[in-house]
């Protein structure tokens, strides 16, 4: 009888799914931001807050930044999962990454709602 590992085998292509739909989401959001601040909306305080304060861009704001937090959670799960051995320091250090970003999420909702 083999005695295998068989930790982690059902991520690979929803991760892999998920890491390409939120990094397409990452890209047209920041080619979004990218046009309209070449076309001013960053001039001033005004501009930038009268582009960043409507409905459909604080929409896409936040899914920016769950995008952004799922991404980063795959990615450093990974890491965590492939890197580290001993169970109890993996299982701490997801636990911490976890909390890192979801107080990093919660920290840019409230940003954003205070606008």
């Amino acid at each position: 009888m083999v005695n295998r590992k068989i930790v982690g085998a059902h991520y690979g292509l929803i991760d892999w799914l998920a890491q390409r739909v939120t990094g397409v989401v990452m890209v047209i959001y920041t080619l979004v931001v990218a046009i309209a601040l070449r076309q001013g909306a960053g001039a001033n305080y005004a501009s930038w807050h009268e582009f960043m304060s409507g409905g459909l861009m604080r929409f896409a704001t936040f899914v920016f930044i769950v995008s952004l937090c799922w991404h980063a959670w795959v990615g450093v799960r990974d890491i965590w999962m492939d890197y580290v051995q001993p169970a109890g320091i993996k299982l701490a250090l997801h636990v911490l990454t976890l909390l890192a970003l979801i107080g990093c999420a919660g920290w840019a909702a409230q940003i954003i709602w205070r606008l």
